[in-house]
């Protein structure tokens, strides 16, 4: 079972990981370990995931690696994000699913998927 994913994020830009994992995708922050706080980043959970964001000095997107998030009501999760002003670009090649794929603030590839029923 896995307990959460780990993505990077630049130096000093909490304020915009606030911005999109608690307002555009309505994750809750979760309070990092005093010991771990201190290295900056943030922790958000929500919506059966949980994802870490955390600081690496020489900060560049992950473009192809990304988190595949199971989610329900996959059209209301592609306009949420459009309206944010993030991109939406759906891909019909998953058997079985139906998704698309966006970025966070950094430009961290994120995938969101629906089983199609």
């Amino acid at each position: 079972m896995l307990h959460h994913v780990q993505l990077a994020t630049p130096p000093g830009r909490e304020s915009a990981l606030r911005d999109f994992y608690a307002g555009v995708l309505g994750l809750a922050e979760l309070e990092k370990p005093a010991a771990l706080a201190a290295r900056g980043g943030c922790w958000f959970k929500g919506h059966g995931i949980e994802l870490h964001l955390g600081v690496e000095p020489d900060f560049r997107p992950a473009t192809k690696a990304h988190p595949g998030l199971l989610v329900t009501g996959l059209d209301a999760w592609a306009d949420r994000l459009r309206d944010a002003g993030y991109p939406v670009h759906f891909d019909d090649d998953f058997p079985g699913m139906r998704r698309f794929y966006s970025e966070d603030c950094h430009g961290n590839r994120l995938e969101f998927l629906e089983p199609i029923t």
